[in-house]
C-alpha cells in the first residue's frame, strides 16, 4: 500500500518536480519506507512506498525495458502471481517479485482491458510517454481512492486531496452542492469531492488525459439484474465457501506478518475462521473497546480470541480520547462527518503500527453484500406496515431493530409512528430504503446559514442521484435496489474512506477486504433475497456456512452496528477548546456555513434537557467536523498534521 501523485503539463512550466516533491511530503504517511520520483518532459510521477511486496526490487515509479511507458500503483494486485505465470507462458520477463510490474506489462498488452482480469484493489498511473497520454484506474469497489484536478490545462492527481492542495495553482474552496450530498448521504456522490473542482475518479472506471482533453470510461458497476431464485440453499453455500475461502488466501499473500481484525463479530470472526484454516501459525488480531457500554462488545471480542486462540491485542477508547484526536480524523477523512465513528479506527491502527504490523484482513463488505444492515430489515417491516398503515402492532417490529439506541429501544407505538412514518406509503420511489435515514441527515441542513440556503434552494441531492441508477433499477426487487445505494453510495464514500483507507493509512497500515473480492461480490448479487435476508434474519448465508466454525453465541448473537459515542464526546464533561473555537460565534459567522443562532438554540436545548437525539448528535458533529475542514483546508492555518519526511527519495529522470 502507498500514496500517489503526479502532474501533466504540456506547456512544460518549469517546476513540476518541486511542487511533486511536496505533494508526496503532504501524504508521506501512507509510505514510510521510500520514495521515488519519474520525470519526463511534460510529466512527473511521484510515489511514497508502504512496502509489503517484494521490498528488495518493488521500488515505483517503475517503467519498462523500452522506458516508453512508467507506472506508479497504491494498492494490491492479489492474483498477481496467475496473472505473471500467463504472461511468462507469452514470453514475458520480468526482473521484479512485484505485482507492480505484472500491471504494467498487462497495460501494455491489453490496455484499459487489463482492468477486468485484475483481482485487487487499487488506484493506479500509467504514462506513455511517446504519446503523451495518461492513463489512471480505480478499483470496482473504490478500496484505495484517487483524486484529480485540471487548473489552465494542467493535470493532476493524487491518492489525498491535501496532496493537490500543496500545488499554488490550485484553489481551495467547499462546494455547497457537495455539503448539501454529505448532509444526505453522509457522502459526496463522486465524481464530486467536498471541495469546489476538486474530482474523485468513481469506482470502477478508468480515465485518459492528453491533449485531446479528458475521457473516462466504466469497466464494472454492482449490478442485480441476474438473479437465480433457483438457487438451493447446499449449492450457495458451497460456492460462496469456494469463493470466499480463494479470497481469504489471496490476501494472505505478501512479504510482511499479516494480521487481522477481530471485533466479535460474525464477519471479522468469519476471516479469521478461514486464516485459521488456510494457515496453520500464529495470527495477530486486534480489537478496540468501549468504556460507554452501549457501544462495547469487548465480551464477544474475548470469547472469540479464546475460540481461535490468536495473539490478541485490544485498548478501550474513551469519550476524551476521541474528542482529542478528532481533528486529526477530519484531517485525514477530507470531508464533513456526521459521525465520529471514524475516530477510534484512527486509534485501532496506531496499534496495529505499534506492533509492527503493516497489513490487516478485516470484515468490511459483508453486511452490504450479504444485507447486514438494520436499514435493511427496516425497509422490509416499513413496506410491511405500509400495506396496513393504521395497523397498530406492526410498527411494533421496528423497537426491535436498533437495541442500541435508547430512544429507539424504548420507544412508544405513537413514537414509533412518528419516527418511522416518513413517506411510508410511497413504496413505490427507487430510494425507499434510504428515504428515512436521509430524511434524518436532512435536519442537518435546517441550520444552515441563510446565504447558503439560498445557494441549494433549487438543488436537489436525490435528483442528481436518480441520474445516475443503472440500467434496469426500476425492475429490480427492494433489497436489491437497496444493496445497490448502500454499495456504491454509502460504502466507497465513507465507510472504506473515512473509516476505512484514511483512518488506517493516517498510521501507514493497510486493509484487505475478502468480502469485497469481486467474485464475492458477484455471487452474492446473484443470491435470492431469502438466503441473504431471510424473514429478519439478516445474512442468513453466512451464518449457515459459519455454524459449528466460529463460537455459536456469536452466530447467533443480534445484530450491533459499529457506532462511536457523540454527546459525550462534544456537550460533556471538559469541552475541548477547539469545540468552543468551532461552535463560536465569530468562527460560525466567518465560515458562513451554519446560522449562529440556530445552532445555539439547538445547543441551549441540549442543555437543557440534558437529552440529544440521533438527529441532533448528527447536525452537532457536522457542524464542529465542517468548521475543522474549512480551518485545515481553506484558511490553511493548521500546520500540526502537515507534511512529513520523504524516506530513501530517488529521482528518475527521462528527458
Amino acid at each position: 500500500m502507498c500514496g500517489i501523485a503526479g502532474i501533466i503539463d504540456f506547456d512544460g512550466k518549469a517546476g513540476l518536480t518541486a511542487g511533486l516533491t511536496s505533494m508526496l511530503s503532504a501524504i508521506s504517511y501512507r509510505g514510510p519506507d521510500e520514495s521515488g520520483i519519474y520525470q519526463s518532459d511534460n510529466a512527473v510521477l511521484g510515489h511514497v512506498r508502504l512496502s509489503i511486496l517484494d521490498p528488495e526490487t518493488g521500488q515505483q515509479p517503475l517503467s519498462e525495458s523500452g522506458k516508453r511507458y512508467s507506472i506508479v500503483l497504491n494498492g494490491e494486485i492479489f492474483n498477481y502471481r496467475e496473472l505473471r505465470a500467463d504472461l511468462e507462458k507469452k514470453g514475458f520477463i520480468f526482473k521484479t517479485g512485484s505485482d507492480t510490474e505484472v500491471l504494467l506489462q498487462l497495460y501494455i498488452h491489453y490496455g484499459h482491458e487489463c482492468l477486468g482480469m485484475l483481482n485487487g484493489q487499487f488506484a493506479f498511473a500509467v504514462w506513455d510517454k511517446h504519446k503523451e497520454e495518461l492513463f489512471l484506474a480505480r478499483d470496482r469497489m473504490g478500496v484505495r481512492p484517487l483524486f484529480y484536478n485540471i487548473t489552465d490545462g494542467i493535470f493532476s492527481f493524487a491518492s489525498e486531496i491535501k496532496a493537490l492542495f500543496e500545488l499554488p495553482f490550485i484553489s481551495r474552496e467547499l462546494r455547497p452542492e457537495s455539503l448539501s450530498q454529505v448532509y444526505t448521504f453522509w457522502t459526496t456522490l463522486t465524481p464530486y469531492t467536498a471541495f469546489r473542482n476538486i474530482f474523485e475518479l468513481s469506482p470502477g472506471h478508468y480515465l485518459y488525459f492528453s491533449q485531446k482533453g479528458v475521457k473516462t470510461g466504466k469497466f464494472w458497476n454492482p449490478d442485480f439484474s441476474n438473479v437465480n431464485h433457483r438457487l438451493k440453499l447446499a449449492d450457495a453455500l458451497e460456492r460462496f465457501n469456494e469463493l470466499f475461502r480463494d479470497a481469504v488466501r489471496l490476501r494472505l499473500h505478501a512479504d510482511v506478518k499479516i494480521a487481522a481484525y477481530l471485533s466479535g463479530g460474525i464477519d471479522s470472526s468469519a476471516t479469521v475462521a478461514y486464516i485459521r484454516e488456510l494457515e496453520n501459525q500464529s495470527l495477530d488480531t486486534f480489537s478496540i473497546g468501549f468504556e460507554e457500554e452501549d457501544f462495547d462488545e469487548s465480551n464477544y471480542q474475548n470469547e472469540a480470541v479464546q475460540y481461535f486462540g490468536t495473539q490478541h491485542k485490544s485498548i478501550i477508547c474513551s469519550s476524551e480520547t476521541i474528542a482529542d484526536i478528532f481533528p486529526k480524523v477530519v484531517w485525514h477523512s477530507e470531508i464533513p462527518l456526521t459521525r465520529t465513528a471514524p475516530a477510534p479506527m484512527l486509534i485501532l491502527s496506531q496499534l496495529v503500527r505499534d506492533n509492527n504490523i503493516k497489513a490487516v484482513i478485516t470484515g468490511e463488505g459483508s453486511d452490504e453484500i450479504l444485507a447486514g444492515y438494520d436499514i435493511f430489515r427496516e425497509a422490509k417491516i416499513r413496506r410491511f406496515w405500509a400495506s396496513q398503515p393504521d395497523s397498530k402492532t406492526r410498527p411494533r417490529l421496528l423497537s426491535t431493530l436498533y437495541p442500541d439506541i435508547p430512544h429507539l429501544r424504548n420507544a412508544s407505538p405513537n413514537i414509533l409512528r412518528m419516527f418511522f412514518g416518513y413517506k411510508l406509503n410511497e413504496v413505490d420511489n427507487p430510494f425507499y430504503s434510504h428515504l428515512l435515514r436521509w430524511n434524518n441527515a436532512n435536519h442537518i441542513k435546517k441550520h444552515l446559514s441563510a446565504a447558503l440556503k439560498e445557494t441549494l434552494d433549487d438543488y436537489s441531492p436525490l435528483e442528481e442521484l436518480s441520474d445516475s441508477l443503472p440500467p434496469g433499477f426500476s425492475e429490480w426487487d427492494l433489497l436489491a435496489k437497496a444493496q445497490w445505494l448502500e454499495t456504491t453510495v454509502f460504502m466507497s464514500g465513507y465507510l472504506l474512506s473515512a473509516q476505512g483507507d484514511r483512518m488506517a493509512m493516517a498510521n501507514s497500515v493497510e486493509g484487505r477486504y475478502p468480502f469485497l473480492d469481486h467474485r464475492v461480490v458477484e455471487f452474492c448479487s446473484t443470491l435470492p433475497p431469502r438466503l441473504k435476508l431471510n424473514g429478519l434474519n439478516e445474512k442468513f448465508l453466512l451464518k449457515k456456512l459459519m455454524t459449528n466454525r466460529i463460537p455459536e453465541s456469536i452466530v447467533k448473537r443480534p445484530k450491533h452496528p459499529y457506532r462511536a459515542p457523540i454527546s459525550s464526546v462534544f456537550l460533556a464533561g471538559n469541552t475541548p477548546d477547539y469545540v468552543k473555537l468551532m461552535l463560536s460565534e465569530n468562527y460560525t459567522r466567518k465560515a458562513g456555513i451554519f446560522d449562529f443562532d440556530s445552532v445555539s438554540s439547538l445547543l441551549s436545548k441540549i442543555e437543557k434537557t440534558g437529552v440529544a437525539s440521533e438527529m441532533d448528535n448528527m447536525t452537532i458533529t457536522a457542524v464542529i467536523s465542517t468548521h475543522l475542514l474549512y480551518d485545515q483546508f481553506i484558511e490553511n492555518n493548521k500546520q500540526e498534521f502537515r507534511k512529513g519526511e520523504l524516506k530513501n527519495l530517488k529521482i528518475v529522470r527521462d528527458i
